[in-house]
């Protein structure tokens, strides 16, 4: 099998650093309003600061894969005496929680790295450094360059959620449309 690079892009959290402004959120939501920059919607944000006030806790998390079912990890981390709850980790849409859903549809959200832009909105507009962008070339399998993109995960979740046949139908009235 043939290998061919990929841009591998990255963003790391130093979340010792970080001191709940949300300027990442709000920088995020902006970019993905439609149309672009026309609002401000924490909701639509791929990124989220997950907050402990009172154990002094801020922890920015970005939206991850689309997990259909809920987990059952309910444990709790402890780093650097600071408690951390699995799922307030964990970056999936999942039924189990609101998070990382679009409001309105309630399709999942997947942090895109702000595609288009030469970094994500978020690492440029983070006050203390907390969000660092890593981009590097990696060979990988020609087969695992091919994953599924967004529009098969949104018919995909859609389908979940209303039924193919109603997708479907959907989609042909759509089609009259236009």
């Amino acid at each position: 099998m043939a290998k061919i690079k990929k841009k591998v892009k990255r963003i790391k959290i130093d979340a010792d650093k970080c001191n709940g402004c949300r300027s990442c959120e709000i920088a995020c939501s902006a970019f993905h309003a439609t149309p672009k920059y026309s609002s401000i919607n924490p909701a639509r944000s791929r990124i989220r600061v997950i907050t402990h006030r009172l154990k002094d806790i801020w922890l920015p998390v970005f939206a991850g894969e689309y997990a259909p079912a809920e987990c059952s990890g309910r444990d709790v981390y402890i780093i650097d005496g600071k408690e951390y709850d699995e799922c307030g980790m964990c970056r999936a849409a999942c039924p189990s929680r609101d998070l990382f859903k679009e409001p309105d549809s309630g399709l999942p959200l997947k942090c895109d790295m702000c595609e288009g832009e030469e970094k994500p909105l978020c690492v440029t507009w983070c006050l203390n450094d907390v969000l660092v962008f890593e981009e590097r070339e990696e060979e990988v399998e020609e087969e695992e360059a091919a994953k599924p993109g967004e529009l098969d995960l949104g018919i995909e979740s859609l389908t979940n959620r209303f039924g193919l046949q109603k997708v479907m139908d959907t989609v042909a009235r759509m089609s009259r449309k236009g």
